[in-house]
């Protein structure tokens, strides 16, 4: 029994590193372009953040849509393990509910400064959000391209080609962002909408580049990924938006609270509103780490599932939590101890006009780290009931914890007490717990619910 929690936590730890670096190298991308707005001022920072989280709301929910592709996959694989057709359905398919999404995500996002407006933020930050808008807005796309074929090779638990690709992405941002934003050698300094401009060609780059690996890799290439594309499969459709529409929802659920926090912070004052964003950069990047560990588990719960292991989906569910809040451990105690040299990567402590801004985000690290726990514990949770096709209850469970009792407690505390911006994070920090607890309990009964013993999805049909 010890050995095969040994080997589960080598096979979990073995596919999980791949997808945590990879990971941490697009949470680097959009580190980079928070650091490179740093330079520019408290006001463009501001500005960016505004834009940046409304980009991702949309973003985060069309992730969710195509992360359907990794349990179908993962299911299939488990069951039959040199699948090849239904592997490929899922993923041409994923790629059509991409391209469908895209198009209204983009009109939606053409007309930022009027939402912008629309909730309260001030004229000029949301005239700067919207000319960043417009140019970031066309990597969505490509990026869940990206995704899409990500999640291929990892439900084949061959992630590491999308460490060449992702690492080779950083710095290619960095030296498109910088090169648009300020300039150099005689070019335009375009400013925050050079920052879209380079975010987006990065993300083009990294779906040309990970197309191009399941199109010659020996490993992937009998696949035949992009063969005859044009072809419906509206089975195989219908399938990807049935369950990924609850994922959607549910990474929306989380994400809008961090976004309505924002613009909760901007209410507030450009301070605190730029304060929060550096803030939720470090503990954004901490994350990655839980959810390549989420992702794994999906990987690994949806492959047992298929083989109908009922005691290997226990020990691939358990194993990752388990690595999971060990790593919490680390990041809490890092972003309690040292908030100042963290947030010294975005603004010099010594400048006279920052100083407002460094002692809000110092403050605001803090309870970043407090809530570590509870966000590696959702993710994570989440990902390991997603390996049994189990959206719907997990999307429910977030609509309440993130906005029932997260958003509510949080506006609460930071405009009706002297807390402020603090009120804020304690909100964010109650609505993950509200979140993480019921997902991990929902787990812990899992046999006495039915969704372990219920037949696996049809990928046939």
């Amino acid at each position: 029994m010890r050995g095969a929690w040994a080997a589960e936590a080598l096979a979990t730890l073995s596919l999980a590193w791949p997808l945590v670096v990879t990971n941490l190298t697009q949470g680097a991308l959009a580190f980079t372009d928070v650091v490179m707005m740093g330079w520019l001022g408290p006001d463009a920072l501001a500005a960016g953040a505004l834009a940046t989280n409304l980009h991702f709301t949309f973003l985060i929910f069309t992730i969710g849509l195509v992360t359907a592709t990794a349990p179908l996959m993962a299911i299939e694989i488990g069951r039959r393990r040199n699948s090849v057709r239904d592997v490929r359905r899922s993923v041409r398919q994923g790629l059509w509910v991409a391209i469908t999404i895209s198009v209204p995500i983009w009109i939606v996002l053409w007309n930022g400064e009027s939402i912008l407006l629309a909730i309260g933020q001030e004229p000029a930050l949301a005239a700067e959000a919207s000319r960043y808008l417009r140019t970031l807005q066309w990597g969505i796309l490509p990026f869940l391209g990206y995704v899409i074929l990500r999640n291929f090779i990892s439900a084949l638990e061959r992630p590491r080609a999308a460490i060449l690709v992702g690492g080779s992405a950083v710095i290619v941002n960095a030296g498109l962002v910088y090169t648009f934003m300020f300039g150099p050698f005689g070019l335009p300094a375009l400013g925050l909408p050079g920052a879209g401009i380079g975010t987006s060609f990065t993300h083009l780059f990294m779906f040309c580049g990970m197309a191009a690996v399941v199109s010659f890799d020996r490993r992937f290439r009998r696949y035949q990924l992009f063969g005859r594309f044009w072809r419906p499969d509206w089975a195989r459709y219908r399938d990807l938006w049935r369950l990924g529409l609850p994922i959607g929802v549910t990474l929306a659920f989380e994400v809008t609270i961090f976004t309505v926090s924002a613009f909760l912070m901007g209410l507030l004052n450009a301070e605190s509103l730029a304060a929060y964003q550096i803030a939720i950069q470090i503990a954004t990047l901490a994350f990655m780490v839980p959810l390549g560990l989420g992702m794994a588990a999906t990987v690994r719960v949806g492959r047992a599932y298929g083989r109908g292991d009922i005691a290997g989906i226990g020990r691939a569910g358990w194993t990752a939590f388990a690595l999971a809040m060990t790593f919490a451990i680390a990041t809490a105690t890092t972003m309690l101890l040292a908030g100042r040299p963290l947030v010294g990567m975005f603004l010099a402590h010594d400048e006279p006009a920052n100083q407002a801004v460094v002692g809000l985000a110092m403050s605001f690290v803090i309870y970043a780290g407090l809530f570590q726990f509870f966000d590696a514990g959702q993710v994570v949770a989440a990902g390991m009931l997603r390996g049994l096709g189990d959206t719907r209850v997990p999307m429910i469970f977030a609509g309440i914890g993130y906005w029932g009792v997260g958003f509510t407690l949080g506006a609460l505390l930071g405009f009706a007490t002297p807390l402020a911006g603090a009120g804020i994070w304690i909100g964010l920090a109650t609505g993950l717990a509200a979140v993480g607890i019921p997902l991990t309990l929902r787990w812990s009964r899992r046999d006495r619910l039915g969704l372990t013993t219920r037949p696996p999805p049809d990928v046939h049909a």
